[in-house]
């Protein structure tokens, strides 16, 4: 294995990565390959995802961000990612690009890869449009319940942020998204107290 802990298809042809993978010699991370004893840690996928978004400006977000936080067990297809609307990039058919303004402080590096925070995660992923192209369903609900689990970000954190944004589009929305994807959870929580 090379000296980094993934390994491409830049390394070894595909058709022997994925035959290692049969034989318990590699497990697929995202878009790459690692060794089973390797921990799948964030910084492990951010790299895989780094592979594929490989332009500096991109900001892996939305559920891509959820994948490499663990919230998900597996990154979406395909790859979403985020860029400045004053930027201009080609992608390639394995990334949804979106524009949008993020602010300095909802991003951290890992590695070569931007990626939005635990928070602005969530906050992105109840603010998915509910038509178009891109909605708020099954994925983007197991997303944000995922990094609430997994206690990336806590109920509060994320209500106060939507409180916070005032009235930009699909606050209220994102908002009322939060307490729906809650409130299954409430009376199994109060079945365990009794």
């Amino acid at each position: 294995m090379p000296c980094s802990r993934l390994v491409t298809s830049d390394d070894w042809p595909e058709a022997e990565l994925r035959a290692a993978v049969l034989a318990g010699e590699l497990v697929a991370v995202g878009a790459c390959w690692a060794s089973p004893v390797e921990p799948q840690t964030p910084s492990l996928r951010a790299a895989a995802a780094a592979w594929t978004l490989q332009d500096a400006r991109l900001i892996a977000g939305t559920r891509t961000a959820a994948w490499i936080w663990g919230a998900t067990s597996r990154p979406p297809t395909p790859l979403e990612a985020a860029i400045s609307p004053q930027a201009r990039v080609h992608v390639d058919a394995g990334v949804r690009l979106r524009e949008v303004v993020i602010d300095p402080t909802d991003v951290v590096r890992m590695g070569t890869l931007h990626v939005t925070t635990p928070l602005r995660t969530a906050i992105d992923l109840l603010r998915t449009p509910s038509t178009g192209e891109r909605t708020f369903g099954t994925a983007q609900a197991e997303a944000v319940l995922g990094l609430i689990t997994i206690g990336a970000v806590g109920v509060t954190e994320v209500e106060e942020r939507l409180c916070g944004l005032g009235t930009i589009p699909l606050v209220r929305q994102a908002s009322r998204r939060l307490r729906a994807l809650l409130e299954p959870a409430q009376p199994a929580l109060v079945a365990d107290r009794r």
